[in-house]
């Protein structure tokens, strides 16, 4: 009985032993890299335990615009103190007169430092480049002036840009071959979700101090710089966005009180975006609030009257229109009284002052054509479809610049059939959703003479060095396209919109670029207080003879007699003609 009590035990103690084993095997050996299920890198938490380290650079890659300059981050220069210089005799006297402060306030603040700080914490003590160079020189343990980078923490592309957070599971799930390293942050959204594999640090930019249990130094009061060790590394993103002007349209749109909606403004010859501005406004410390994160310039929306470009073109290329025929604008879409008393108009004028009569009695001629024409003709503008830049890029197979919503103009096949829902869809009602960037897109396609091309957010990826990695250059959309006649004639109508008396965009007829352009005022079927909402656009392009911009404005979801829209394209188009004429003027 007694021997079987101690086998017993034995066995008790031989398993517990065993267990203990197979633990130490796992945090030793297996998990080492990620531990538990918060990934956790038992190897880097080890090493941390005994050093003291500041980083200057996350080495995560960071955007440009397309002069270079920066767009989510700052190069401070700053001073780096370690807490062991309490404990050495130091040159304290000649690095306070460097900065022009007293010796007591830099001594201050380094009494208190239980590791490498910088000085002035969260508003640093910002250095001048002679600054830099002079207390490097005095080469003292502890004492660094380093150039460190800085995210900014307000970007005025917010939602272009995007996002980016630490998550174990879906870094492992994106790169299983990186195993270790996932605790670095990815891009969640936008153009950081997009370029993520390239923009992944290779390493940190830091500064190492050695320490023992005690905190002491361990291998004396030497300070080593650890990098990456790729000199190519980290890259920048170089996006097509216009800083300068970026800047001065989002502060417009706030003048404007532009709460859900906003700007997208593209190069006509090269089909990139100069500006994104969206709104709501994200707030980057509770981006999901309000859906604040979403590019609403990407994102689907009822465009209203803009829509009758589209039947325009279709029915001019099909010739179910006489230029002479003339359409009762006194009726509305079902032949009762409508609002806007117009008068009898011709295909033109009925462009120009947006008769919707017109417009869903061509859309119904177009239906019995052949009920996929409506749709056809959004391709062939740019507004359905992939629109932004998608290729082959190294051994990512169609890559895509942007995560856009594409265009839609039945959401059923039924619908194309139902002369009652085509009626509707010919003004840009019903079923139809298009994104801000179709809609800037169909204005440059127009403006080209219907050479339909891809729109671009990034021009390159550049190496640290300034080097090219990739350059995106623009390219054809593989969509038939409107013929130059049909652009042609679009072009005097969208023109007509604004030299018309009675036309919608009469308001922009003074302005120092001549517009061509098109309303819209959606139905949104969506009420406050017993208001019905609307979406409110202008979208055109602009010199007319010598079309530069294609831009976009629109506010969402508010009342049909509000909107500012008016007068922000306006002073839109007013801004970037002293933008330019500045230009001219140093040039």
């Amino acid at each position: 009985m007694r021997r079987k009590r101690y086998v017993i035990l034995a066995s008790c103690i031989f398993l517990i032993f065993s267990l203990l084993i197979a633990r130490l095997v796992q945090l030793q050996l297996v998990d080492t890299e990620s531990f538990s299920k918060h990934h956790i890198n038992l190897l880097e938490d080890s090493v941390s335990q005994r050093t003291q380290e500041i980083i200057i650079d996350d080495g995560r890659g960071q955007f440009t615009d397309r002069n270079g300059n920066p767009l989510t981050y700052k190069e401070k220069s700053v001073l780096v103190l370690f807490p062991f210089l309490k404990t050495i005799q130091w040159n304290s006297e000649k690095v306070a007169s460097i900065l022009n402060i007293s010796e007591d306030q830099l001594l201050a603040e380094l009494e208190t430092a239980k590791a490498p700080f910088i000085f002035h914490g969260k508003t640093p003590y910002i250095l001048s480049d002679k600054q830099l160079d002079e207390i490097n020189m005095l080469k003292i343990p502890g004492v660094f002036a380093v150039r460190k980078k800085y995210t900014e923490s307000d970007i005025s592309a917010a939602q272009l840009i995007g996002i980016i957070g630490e998550d174990a599971d879906n870094f492992l799930k994106r790169y299983p071959d990186k195993k270790g390293m996932q605790n670095q942050k990815i891009g969640i959204t936008g153009l950081q979700r997009q370029f993520d594999e390239f923009l992944l640090p290779e390493g940190e930019s830091k500064l190492v101090f050695h320490v023992d249990a005690m905190g002491g130094p361990l291998f004396g009061i030497n300070v080593k710089y650890t990098g990456s060790g790729n000199s190519n590394y980290p890259v920048n993103i170089q996006t097509t966005l216009n800083k300068n002007l970026q800047e001065q349209i989002d502060k417009k749109v706030d003048e404007y009180e532009i709460k859900k909606g906003g700007v997208l403004l593209l190069d006509i010859e090269t089909n990139e975006i100069l500006a994104n501005i969206s709104r709501p406004k994200m707030n980057v410390k509770d981006p999901y609030k309000n859906n604040s994160v979403e590019n609403a310039m990407l994102s689907q929306q009822i465009p209203g009257s803009i829509f009758k470009t589209v039947v325009a073109a279709a029915s001019i290329e099909t010739s179910i229109v006489n230029d002479n025929e003339k359409f009762p604008c006194n009726e509305d879409l079902y032949g009762k009284k409508a609002e806007r008393q117009l008068g009898d108009l011709t295909f033109d004028e009925s462009f120009a002052q947006s008769c919707n009569r017109t417009f869903s009695e061509l859309a119904k001629r177009l239906k019995n054509e052949n009920p996929n024409l409506l749709e056809e003709y959004a391709r062939k503008l740019g507004l359905i479809g992939q629109i932004g830049w998608h290729g082959d890029v190294f051994h990512f197979k169609d890559f895509k610049q942007l995560k856009e919503d594409e265009g839609q103009i039945f959401a059923k096949l039924e619908s194309k059939k139902d002369d009652n829902l085509v009626s509707q869809t010919g003004i840009g009602q019903q079923e139809v959703r298009l994104t801000p960037l179709g809609i800037a897109n169909m204005m440059a396609t127009i403006a080209r003479g219907g050479k339909l091309q891809s729109v671009q957010a990034v021009s390159s990826i550049k190496y640290h060095d300034g080097t090219t990695m990739i350059d995106f250059s623009s390219h054809d959309l593989p969509y038939q396209p409107i013929s130059k006649i049909t652009a042609m004639k679009l072009q005097k109508m969208l023109r007509h919109v604004v030299t018309n008396e009675n036309g919608t965009g009469r308001w922009f007829r003074d302005l120092p670029y001549e517009v061509a352009g098109k309303s819209g005022t959606a139905e949104t079927g969506i009420y406050a207080n017993k208001i019905q909402l609307h979406n409110k656009w202008f979208a055109g392009y602009f010199p007319f003879n010598n079309p530069k911009y294609a831009l976009v404005v629109v506010n969402l979801g508010v009342p049909e007699d509000k909107g500012g829209i008016n007068q922000l394209f306006s002073d839109i188009v007013q801004l970037i003609h002293e933008n330019d004429t500045n230009q001219n003027s140093i040039n």
